[in-house]
């Protein structure tokens, strides 16, 4: 069976939030639907979207496990963003979380540091 993920970010500013996200993936959309949602292709057949909903803005959780956290990251960090949150779990998994200006939050984890 196959599946298609498409994780929603419901937001209050699209204007806003579109300049965000292009910063936090590093990347312009890989599409628009209409004029108040916008498409990125995290991988193949996976996708998180924004869309203005002011009712609903604030909501999201995401986490996206990527195979170098350090190198994402470091990318994230030169486009002018920081993270809200730092933690490894005691397996030594890490997740390093970033928050949208509606409260949206979107996380990125990786394995243990190398060491």
């Amino acid at each position: 069976m196959a599946v298609d993920l498409f994780a929603g970010v419901p937001v209050e500013d699209y204007t806003a939030a579109l300049s965000w996200y292009e910063r936090l993936f590093g990347a312009p959309p890989a599409f628009l639907p209409n004029d108040t949602e916008a498409v990125w292709e995290l991988g193949e057949h996976r996708y998180v979207y924004i869309e203005q909903r002011p009712g609903r803005a604030g909501n999201a959780l995401h986490t996206l496990f990527v195979d170098d956290l350090d190198a994402r990251v470091a990318g994230i960090t030169a486009r002018g963003l920081r993270p809200v949150d730092r933690e490894t779990y005691a397996n030594g998994v890490r997740k390093v979380t970033y928050e949208d200006r509606d409260g949206n939050q979107i996380g990125f984890g990786g394995g243990p540091e190398d060491g």
